[in-house]
């Protein structure tokens, strides 16, 4: 059994002219919501017993290109693998044509109120192993480390926000908009911007990422973003991230940034950008 899920892009989710990075972990998180309560396990049920529904435990996506106005993405989502506790399914984006925009795999895990992996109901775990279907899809970092001297940066953030949703954790969302913050830091503290730096466009736009969510980030925190890039081609910002809060590690994993044209499409950096990164 598959969900699917449409959204038409709308002006409040635009960067530019194309969505923000950050909109792929919001249909990833809508879509999870769905297809969880058609297999009789929903959201609501599991805050309201104090549980943290599906928290990623490692989440990796790829982007081929990026939706902006007019566009509408549907996400069909797929369960692949299911555990005791723990699920992983297969997120497929494709726009009104049928060009597909991103693939993303997450394993799921629903925290208990103890702080432990809590088990799936049996009807679910029975309900997921008969809706699994065998594919694999190759998604997330395809770049790889040189043996270059590159900068490393780092930015802090106080988490919090207007709207806790009945959780004391970090929203999935906010994740890859404190890194793009770091990046843009960064790249102030060179005296350009993403614009400039990138040669216009949409530069440095998530494009790969595989993280791995180690432990939880707890509102009214300060979550330290550390970045130590790996490699600059033509086409790719390699960057190692590390997210640290009360001296720990909460998510660690490769991010690779590509830049895009005005339709969405990738296209190369401009040589001027591997030479932003290299270490002085």
């Amino acid at each position: 059994m598959r969900t699917i899920e449409t959204h038409d892009v709308r002006f409040g989710e635009l960067a530019g002219q194309l969505v923000h990075g950050a909109r792929f972990f919001d249909w990833e998180l809508i879509s999870t919501q769905v297809v969880t309560e058609s297999f009789g396990h929903a959201f609501e049920d599991i805050v309201d017993a104090d549980g943290i529904p599906y928290a990623p435990v490692v989440a990796a996506t790829s982007v081929y290109r990026y939706p902006g106005f007019r566009d509408t993405v549907t996400v069909e989502t797929t369960p692949i693998s299911v555990g005791e506790s723990s699920v992983e399914l297969c997120y497929e984006m494709t726009d009104d044509a049928g060009n597909r925009l991103a693939t993303a795999r997450i394993t799921h895990v629903t925290i208990a109120p103890d702080g432990g992996a809590q088990s799936l109901p049996a009807e679910t775990r029975r309900q997921f192993r008969e809706a699994l279907e065998e594919t694999s899809p190759e998604v997330g970092p395809r770049g790889a480390d040189d043996d270059r001297e590159w900068e490393s940066f780092s930015a802090s953030f106080d988490v919090r926000s207007p709207h806790v949703e009945g959780s004391s954790l970090a929203y999935f969302e906010e994740y890859p908009r404190f890194a793009d913050v770091a990046l843009e830091r960064f790249l102030e503290s060179r005296e350009t911007s993403p614009e400039a730096a990138g040669g216009g466009d949409n530069p440095f736009r998530l494009r790969d990422w595989r993280w791995e969510f180690v432990s939880p980030v707890q509102y009214e925190s300060t979550l330290t973003v550390e970045s130590d890039v790996r490699s600059v081609t033509e086409d790719t910002l390699r960057i190692g991230h590390r997210f640290e809060s009360d001296d720990r590690v909460s998510i660690e994993g490769i991010t690779e940034y590509g830049r895009f044209d005005d339709a969405g499409n990738p296209v190369s950096f401009t040589p001027q950008v591997r030479a932003l990164f290299a270490a002085e």
